[in-house]
């Protein structure tokens, strides 16, 4: 498998209720073993590209009308959400979406649902996530709707890593977190990406963050790809700041 046949997105095309056009012929490579960002203001199309490639468009009426995605080299058209899951593409939706009155525990045991490990294999891999969160195995009897903001986020993470995925989508993972919390959970993100060869898709709004942590950024314009390129030569383009994203992001 070449790096170009991982994730792509070709030329695709959404509508919403066969009416609103929100992506254009957006184009997106995620190469394996990289984080790549997609960033651009609110409206640009970044979830509406996520949840084009983790086949969620459903739920909100929306379709791919043209172009195609394919994944490790083959369509995703006749995918479910859930055959890509177990496929190894788990999306982990903007908002720290948690069952607040199950355990943190219960949570995370909940994301392995697909896979169905055995009891040591549960155990297994319950500890590896409370490794990379330490703030979770403290936390793991408790409910999760009384965690914190951050720790939900991490929460919400931790579910998904435990499908063991290739490729984790992330939508807006700093939204609403104070810096400190950001900060740790990128680096985990970044930790992650290194020692275990997990890939991330990442839509965010902190252009800084974003560049920081990822190999390669997509901006995002009213629904199409207005500019590409690898984040340390994009990071240090003042037209991007500040025409695309406002100088005034942190």
């Amino acid at each position: 498998m070449s790096t170009g046949d991982f994730l792509k997105v070709e030329n695709i095309q959404v509508h919403y209720g066969q009416a609103i056009l929100a992506l254009q012929d957006v184009t997106i490579v995620v190469e394996q073993g990289s984080i790549v960002s997609l960033f651009g203001a609110n409206g640009a199309g970044k979830t509406t590209t996520l949840k084009a490639i983790s086949k969620l468009l459903g739920q909100e009426r929306g379709e791919i009308t043209k172009g195609r995605i394919t994944w490790q080299g083959e369509s995703i058209e006749r995918y479910s959400a859930s055959d890509l899951v177990a496929k190894g593409i788990v999306q982990v939706l903007e908002g720290r979406h948690v069952f607040p009155q199950l355990t943190v525990e219960e949570n995370l045991m909940a994301g392995a649902f697909v896979r169905q490990p055995n009891r040591a294999r549960m155990a297994s891999d319950l500890e590896q996530v409370y490794e990379w969160f330490p703030r979770l195995k403290l936390r793991r009897k408790s409910r999760a709707g009384l965690a914190s903001g951050g720790e939900q986020q991490m929460l919400a993470i931790g579910r998904a890593l435990m499908t063991k995925p290739i490729l984790v989508l992330l939508d807006e993972p700093s939204m609403g977190l104070a810096p400190v919390i950001i900060q740790e959970i990128f680096e985990i993100i970044k930790s992650m990406n290194r020692e275990n060869n997990v890939s991330f898709l990442i839509a965010e709004q902190n252009i800084n963050l974003a560049m920081k942590y990822a190999n390669y950024c997509y901006v995002l314009e009213n629904g199409n790809v207005a500019v590409s390129g690898k984040a340390d030569e994009l990071s240090v383009r003042d037209d991007i700041k500040e025409y695309y994203l406002g100088s005034g992001n942190p």
